[in-house]
């Protein structure tokens, strides 16, 4: 009788919704055919085109898990982790398959806006609601954008503003305080200038310690981001684009009796942040018969911050300018340009101090480049891409960056792509690593440090099947990058210290990622991926020998899903999480933690009301099996470290340490919110 009831409901459901799904799937189709990318070669291409493989994530998906800034939100792609970095107060980097933040470069409408010092900061306070796409390349693309593109691409697709809505507003709050609020408002400025401006403000001023070690779970946060982007109508369609945004933050974490007045003390443990940051973006097509294009990005970066009574001073600026010509010539789709980059950094570290201490010297660091780009469609079913890029720094002299590019489509369900280049990082540690920031411990930079190099190659097959009830698409890659001149941290040697040096032998970073989506007859969506990856550094010993340690939170298993039930009356039911296998983490001598951390999955379940007004009422649970990591903080009672000498009550010689993070400290929680969309 059950079983009836259920076969009986199953067709009811493709009944009601069978031509509404196989229109949807259709409508899928054509979007997938006309969706635009440009971070992979710089121009704008199909991406069933394009010869470099590029994921683009639409808001779409952030909405089945809202969360109050981009940089959350990124967790939601497969192969990309938000690593915290701090148990205290929960600064972060983006992670792309198991390496470190420096190695990805975030873009905003292609833009190097982000520098090392405010990766977290960049993606932090974008508003949602201006959001067009995310478009993510994995592997190094140095040949194209430089330094610092080693690892990974996350370019940020601003919305354009005449094609925006004239309001958005997006608003939710969660259980334990936490208060979201982006919104978007679009105007025209005469007949040819249309303008789209975002405010998103963040608000958490709760403070919890659920896991009763003393110390705040999450950090308390007044963040405000102001965005606003310009569009000029020009003749012959020629682009024209000015973006704005100024972001101001005030953060903190620490014992729960903590308060500004004990900023800078060693009487009660917080780290303060205070955060303000300009960014200018601009891009500009000549008046010329040929297409000639200049962009140009600025951004102004102040941090004052306090971890514990260590102070942590330091204003970073970088302006940056290229320009390029692409040009179609038979089957040849040529890019040629030139870029410059300037990078001003000061703090109060001996980062920028002369060797003896006695004055400061700001770092400045001018980085001009070429670069070229031959894009070659040999017929309809081959495409050949080829790179080169020449920088010439003023420490490292003049870097090479080749890459090569093929695809190979035999027919519209298969496609092959293979991609080989070469990679480079000018490093600067403390713009990079909030490790080195912290007053847990002490800094100490062996040598001269020499950029990184990598060697990468990528295969990538994508593969679509069309049934008559459902639609399966599979996006399979194998990845393989080899690094030397490695930077890297030695948190294991000693527990007071970080001891930076290149690699005396090479790193790798392999694996393989499943991308799947499943679209059935029944208003059923599934939308999953696994990544397998083996990130790790060979060493040489004092015997010459080398030796292998595997990469500080990189989990070998990882993976990503999405559910989406669509019920009548336009519920939605969205199902998501993320889940990682086992990661080493930093340890001390004789520590009473594990070295590697569970596996474990963040869960959430949302429901969503539509109305047909435009608006949204959605609310849910967030981390619904309620994993929180075990003794995040060493030694929480004595974060100033003064009975650390103590045998008596510190026989293991523990040390204060927040390091020791793998995933958010919050618990079960439920949230509720409003979307509104007026066009």
């Amino acid at each position: 009788m059950k079983r009836g009831l259920t076969v009986l409901f199953a067709l009811s459901l493709c009944t009601l919704y069978s031509q509404e799904v196989k229109d949807s799937i259709k409508n899928s189709k054509e979007k997938s055919i006309d969706d635009v990318v440009v971070t992979g070669t710089l121009k704008e291409v199909r991406k069933s085109d394009s010869p470099v493989p590029v994921e683009i994530i639409t808001p779409k998906l952030f909405k089945k898990n809202p969360t109050p800034s981009l940089f959350d939100a990124v967790g939601m792609i497969n192969g990309v982790k938000p690593q915290i970095n701090c148990s205290v107060c929960n600064t972060g980097d983006i992670h792309i398959n198991g390496m470190e933040g420096p190695y990805t470069m975030i873009l905003i409408d292609g833009m190097p806006i982000v520098s090392g010092l405010a990766t977290v900061y960049g993606l932090s306070g974008i508003p949602n609601s201006l959001v067009e796409r995310i478009e993510v390349v994995k592997g190094p693309a140095s040949s194209l954008y430089g330094s610092e593109a080693m690892g990974g691409i996350i370019n940020v697709i601003t919305k354009n503003p005449q094609k925006a809505p004239k309001f958005a507003a997006d608003i939710f709050s969660t259980s334990w305080g936490e208060l979201s609020t982006d919104l978007s408002f679009k105007f025209n400025a005469g007949k040819k200038v249309t303008s789209l401006l975002g405010i998103n403000h963040f608000y958490y001023d709760n403070p919890i310690d659920a896991n009763h070690d003393g110390f705040t779970d999450l950090t308390l946060q007044n963040r405000i981001s102001v965005f606003n982007k310009w569009s000029f109508k020009r003749k012959e369609n020629r682009v024209a684009s000015l973006g704005l945004r100024w972001v101001n933050e005030d953060r903190w974490g620490g014992e729960m009796n903590w308060s500004k007045k004990y900023r800078g003390s060693d009487e009660v443990y917080g780290e303060s942040i205070y955060t303000k940051r300009a960014e200018v973006i601009g891009l500009y097509q000549l008046p010329l018969h040929e297409k000639i294009y200049t962009q140009f990005s600025y951004n102004w970066h102040d941090q004052n911050s306090w971890y514990g009574n260590t102070p942590y001073m330091a204003t970073q600026q970088v302006a940056f300018i290229q320009s390029y010509w692409d040009k179609t010539i038979k089957n040849h789709n040529f890019l040629a340009g030139a870029s410059f980059r300037y990078t001003y950094y000061d703090d109060n570290t001996p980062a920028t101090a002369s060797p003896d201490g006695s004055k400061n010297r700001p770092s400045e660091t001018p980085l001009p480049g070429l670069f070229l780009q031959d894009e070659w469609s040999i017929n309809t079913k081959n495409k050949l891409l080829l790179g080169y890029r020449y920088d010439n720094d003023k420490h490292h002299g003049n870097v090479h960056s080749p890459r090569i590019a093929y695809k190979f489509s035999p027919n519209y369900t298969n496609t092959f792509r293979a991609s080989f280049g070469t990679g480079f990082r000018v490093v600067n540690i403390f713009t990079e690593d909030h490790s080195a920031l912290t007053g847990a411990r002490d800094v100490v930079i062996l040598n001269s440090l020499k950029p990184e190099r990598s060697y990468n190659g990528n295969l990538n097959y994508v593969k679509k099947m069309m049934f008559d009830d459902l639609n399966v698409n599979l996006d399979i890659t194998g990845f393989y990058s080899y690094f030397t001149n490695k930077i890297i941290g030695d948190f294991d040697s000693d527990p007071t210290k970080i001891i930076y040096d290149n690699l005396d032998g090479h790193a790798v970073s392999q694996g393989i990622s499943l991308n799947t989506e499943w679209s059935f007859l029944i208003p059923f969506k599934i939308m999953a991926g696994v990544t397998y990856m083996d990130v790790y550094t060979k060493e040489k010993d004092d015997k010459g020998s080398y030796l292998r340690t595997d990469q500080l939170y990189a989990p070998k298993w990882s993976g990503t899903f999405v559910m989406t039930y669509t019920f009548p009356k336009n519920y939605i039911l969205d199902f998501s999480g993320q889940w990682n296998g086992k990661m080493r983490l930093p340890i001390e001598p004789n520590d009473f933690r594990s070295e590697y951390s569970p596996w474990y999955c963040i869960a959430n379940i949302q429901v969503t009301k539509k109305f047909h007004n435009g608006m949204e009422i959605y609310g849910g649970i967030k981390n619904l099996f309620n994993f929180t990591p075990k003794n995040p903080i060493m030694r929480p009672f004595d974060p100033f470290n003064k009975e650390v000498d103590n045998p008596i009550t510190n026989p293991n010689g523990y040390t204060f340490d927040t390091s020791y993070n793998y995933a958010s400290l919050q618990k079960l929680r439920g949230f509720l919110g409003i979307r509104y969309n007026f066009f």
